[in-house]
């Protein structure tokens, strides 16, 4: 929503994320993250970039027309907080899917794993003389061979990748 409203009114401007960035006294990557809704500026910025876009706080805030409000850095940081409140809930969600992923590529990984010691290298008995075969050998070695070596990476990377998630989950 603000971002959206940011992106709008610097278009309608005619300015790029640069000029406005040089205008704010910030780096175009900080105006890139307000208009994909990553961030949020604070209460000064807000103010400070309604003067550069010509347009009220309230507006940048969602409200179509301004509204006489008794105390208007009020209402600004109760609509702060509600942005505030939307991303740290969308960076909960991304953790969250980041975590179940890297518990399925660990529960992937010990399946494959359980597979081919259950199988337990058939190409061993097979008659090589047939280069269809010896190819198909050969290839379900190679296989074996690379995930066995590649495997405990897999899984230990995974593994702490979901561990340290947790914990900033958790927090």
């Amino acid at each position: 929503m603000l971002g959206e409203t940011i992106k709008n009114l610097r278009k309608s401007k005619g300015l790029t994320q640069e000029e406005l960035a040089v205008r704010l006294n910030v780096v175009r990557q900080t105006v890139s993250k307000w208009e994909q809704g990553l961030s949020v500026p604070d209460a000064t910025m807000l103010v400070t970039l309604s003067e550069e876009l010509d347009t009220p706080v309230s507006v940048l805030l969602g409200e179509p027309v301004p509204g006489t409000e008794p105390d208007g850095l009020t209402a600004i940081a109760e609509k702060l907080e509600v942005v505030n409140l939307q991303l740290a809930r969308r960076q909960r969600l991304e953790r969250s899917v980041l975590f179940w992923v890297l518990v399925a590529v660990c529960a992937a990984v010990v399946a494959m794993f359980a597979l081919l010691v259950a199988m337990g290298s058939p190409y061993l008995g097979w008659e090589l003389a047939d280069p269809e075969t010896a190819v198909a050998a050969t290839a379900l070695h190679g296989f074996e061979w690379l995930f066995v070596r590649a495997a405990p990476v897999v899984l230990l990377a995974a593994g702490a990748g979901a561990a340290v998630v947790w914990r900033r989950r958790r927090s």
